[in-house]
């Protein structure tokens, strides 16, 4: 009975020993992860890739770094150029470069993100920031991103960490500043509405002006049409008048007729003849003739 408990602890020892082999003579590195290898606690150059790996057991140790794209969001107190007090809200993205992370662990260790990223956040927010007035870093918010991040990109580049985006979600600006805006903005609103009372009575003007052009333009047509309208009368008797003598003309008989039409005064001649002969017309129009 002995023997069988013997038998039986051995062998579960053994299954004990195998298991335990097995796994620290194995190893996995997930996908978006690389294995840095370290020796008797000297870390390798190379590193294992995603999959199933075999190792040393006891000797080798196999730390796991994330090479995915990681985010961290910050907050950073800095000065602008114009000595405003700004608080600066911003979001990185960024990854581990594969092939330098066993240096990053070498260097640096697992804790790079406190050690090495956030403070060369702060101290480049603070350079770049300085590099602006208050009122540029509203209006020029994407400049100011990108020259962080590619401030931030050389300082930490060193150290295999690759920045993919930098973001200021927010600026706040001191009490002062902001009252200061506000009345900046009411006074070109203002300017604004006055400028645009200007340019409404300027309108309003030129379309008097251009109504009395207008009503002055109708006036001097009318007279024209009007004195035109004269003149073509008058053209016309005038043109009848010299049709009429024309006509009368033709005929030297009926023209002297129609002067003689023309300047008689309705009366008759007393006398008509010639010098031997004269004859009282009177008579013809039924008066008395006179003795002699």
């Amino acid at each position: 009975m002995d023997k069988k408990i013997k038998r039986s602890i051995i062998a579960a020892a053994a299954v004990v020993a195998a298991a335990v082999l097995f796994f620290t003579s194995t190893v996995t590195v997930q996908s978006g992860s690389v294995g840095v290898v370290s020796v008797m606690g000297a870390v390798r150059d190379t590193t294992l890739q995603a999959g199933f790996h075999i190792k040393a057991p006891f000797f080798m140790a196999v730390t796991k770094i994330n090479t995915q794209t990681q985010k961290i969001e910050v907050s950073a107190t800095a000065a602008s150029r114009d000595l405003q007090t700004i608080s600066v809200m911003a979001a990185i993205n960024y990854h581990i470069d594969p092939v330098g992370a066993s240096d990053l662990f070498k260097n640096v260790g697992m804790a790079y993100e406190s050690k090495i990223i956030s403070p060369a956040i702060q101290e480049s927010i603070k350079a770049v920031v300085a590099q602006f007035s208050a009122e540029q870093l509203i209006t020029q918010r994407q400049t100011v991103s990108s020259l962080i991040k590619d401030e931030l990109g050389q300082k930490v580049g060193t150290y295999q960490v690759v920045m993919d985006e930098f973001n200021i979600t927010n600026f706040d600006f001191s009490d002062e500043f902001n009252r200061a805006v506000e009345a900046k903005q009411t006074a070109q609103q203002d300017a604004l509405k006055a400028e645009q009372e200007l340019a409404k009575i300027t309108i309003e003007a030129q379309q008097q002006v251009e109504k009395a052009k207008a009503e002055a333009e109708a006036t001097k047509t009318r007279a024209d049409a009007e004195a035109y309208a004269t003149k073509a009368r008058a053209d016309a008797e005038s043109y009848s008048m010299e049709k009429i003598q024309q006509q009368l003309a033709r005929s030297s008989e009926a023209y002297l007729e129609y002067q003689r039409n023309e300047k008689w005064d309705g009366k008759l001649p007393v006398v008509s003849g010639d010098a031997n002969t004269f004859v009282d017309t009177r008579a013809f129009a039924g008066g008395s003739v006179p003795a002699a």
